[in-house]
């Protein structure tokens, strides 16, 4: 009977851990994708109105960038954080950084009203949400695959991921009402609204969160005052393969799902001219979807293994480069959906829902939280945010930068093609499937321990020194 109480006391927890390691990320994706959607849609007229409107949108974009480039010093100083005081007190941090940096985007006034320090304030607050974001992932992720690390670890610590479409839908959801209820007025004052809610869905996140206890890996490291005094340190000392592994393994999954997520957007519209709402509505579809293939993925990868799991996804989605723009440039709304809905739901989930366990398993209690940031958070800039602005070059071919003051500079990348976007895909693809194979392994392994894992063997008690 104790034994049972003791069953459902600790499923209840794990529910609380899971409920708010997702929640929270949900509200920090919401407002990280919110500003995405705001780039191609709002910023370039109201933060660029001087710019033609090719150069408006690189530039909108390139704010867009800016979150990306913080990701990684977020991870690095919050990851630090969350491996010296604990994975609970560093996600409330991360979260209200993040929604105080999008709360004070929706009072932002534009470049008419204040000038160029209007882009500016922007892209310092887009800054914030990058810090924010960027240590937010590595302890969400923790809060759960510490929690339910002895078994079906790939399944739990795919919930967090979860965060990004239900963050994504969020925010689709959220513009769509609030462009329709505002009409004409969205680009004056409508666009403001989405950002505001952040501050309630802050709150909501904030008040789960206080209500969940420490990991028990990390507790224990703590009762034996075993905590890493520089895990950073640590993780670049023993842990460099598996960390720069783990980047080149995301390329497959973040630059295609912002090419699928933003850049869509500005190819629906702008080159295809198709109503804006036919890619909202295959965005919104494909991501609601996807919060059944995440999880579902994420166990299959406990049951099959997650680097062949991952290795398969990275053949996929090179295999699937061409058809997605051959439907896209159909034109037909029904064919165009199914590409969106195909890109999110199956082969951006392929790999996203293990990814979470395929990384963090990789690391050592005392300095988890520093080396899966690190390893997921490094590639953000590269197949990140550079991601829909190298689309757009390789799109348009060239495009000049006079608006910029630069008259007689132009950047230019062959003749510009579709073509060349979905061999972009494809080169990120053998990049993580090269990146995947050299990594180990780890998907039966014990991760209480809190020695390092490397890809040579796991564990090796000799990767970490031992506190005296």
């Amino acid at each position: 009977m104790a034994k049972t109480q003791q069953d459902k006391t600790m499923q209840r927890q794990m529910m609380t851990v899971v409920l708010s390691s997702t929640l929270g990320t949900a509200i920090e994706w919401y407002d990280f994708f919110l500003y995405g959607t705001m780039a191609t849609l709002v910023f370039p007229k109201l933060f660029f109105p001087e710019s033609d409107p090719l150069v408006g949108t690189l530039l909108a974009l390139v704010t867009f960038l800016v979150g990306f480039v913080a990701r990684p010093f977020g991870g690095a100083v919050f990851g630090h954080l969350g491996d010296r005081i604990g994975r609970k007190s560093t996600l409330v941090a991360t979260l209200l950084l993040m929604g105080i940096s999008t709360l004070v985007i929706g009072f932002l006034p534009g470049y008419d009203a204040i000038g160029i320090v209007a882009p500016l304030l922007l892209t310092l607050f887009r800054l914030g949400q990058g810090l924010g974001v960027g240590g937010e992932w590595g302890g969400a992720v923790l809060l759960a695959l510490e929690y339910g690390h002895k078994e079906r670890r790939g399944f739990w610590a795919s919930w967090p991921q979860m965060g990004a479409p239900i963050g994504l839908v969020v925010s689709t959801f959220v513009v769509n009402i609030v462009s329709a209820m505002t009409g004409p007025q969205f680009l004056i004052w409508g666009w403001r609204i989405p950002f505001l809610v952040s501050a309630l869905l802050v709150l909501v996140g904030l008040y789960i969160r206080f209500k969940v206890m420490e990991t028990p890996l990390f507790e224990q490291v703590k009762e034996q005052k075993r905590e890493a005094k520089a895990p950073l340190l640590d993780v670049f000392r023993y842990s460099t393969p598996e960390v720069l592994l783990s980047a080149g393994a995301r390329f497959v999954e973040q630059a295609p799902f912002y090419l699928f997520s933003v850049f869509v957007i500005t190819y629906g519209t702008a080159t295809l001219k198709v109503d804006n709402s036919v890619v909202l509505n295959g965005i919104t579809l494909g991501a609601v979807l996807e919060l059944f293939t995440i999880p579902l993925f994420g166990y299959l990868s406990d049951r099959y293994g997650r680097r062949l799991w991952y290795l398969l996804g990275c053949v996929l989605m090179a295999l699937f480069a061409f058809p997605y723009f051959l439907l896209m440039n159909s034109r037909n709304s029904f064919l165009i959906i199914l590409a969106i809905v195909l890109s999110l739901f199956i082969f951006h989930s392929w790999v996203y829902g293990p990814q979470a366990a395929l990384i963090a398993e990789r690391f050592g209690t005392r300095s988890r939280y520093s080396g899966a940031s690190l390893g997921y958070q490094l590639a953000a800039p590269f197949a990140g945010g550079l991601a829909p602005i190298i689309a757009l070059l390789l799109l348009n071919g060239k495009t000049s930068l006079g608006a910029l003051g630069l008259k007689h500079v132009t950047i230019a990348i062959g003749a510009g093609s579709w073509q060349a976007v979905a061999i972009y895909m494809i080169v990120l693809s053998l990049i993580s499937f090269v990146s995947t194979w050299g990594l180990k392994e780890l998907s039966k392994a014990d991760i209480s321990d809190t020695q390092a894992y490397t890809i040579e063997e796991a564990p090796v008690s000799r990767l970490e020194p031992h506190e005296a």
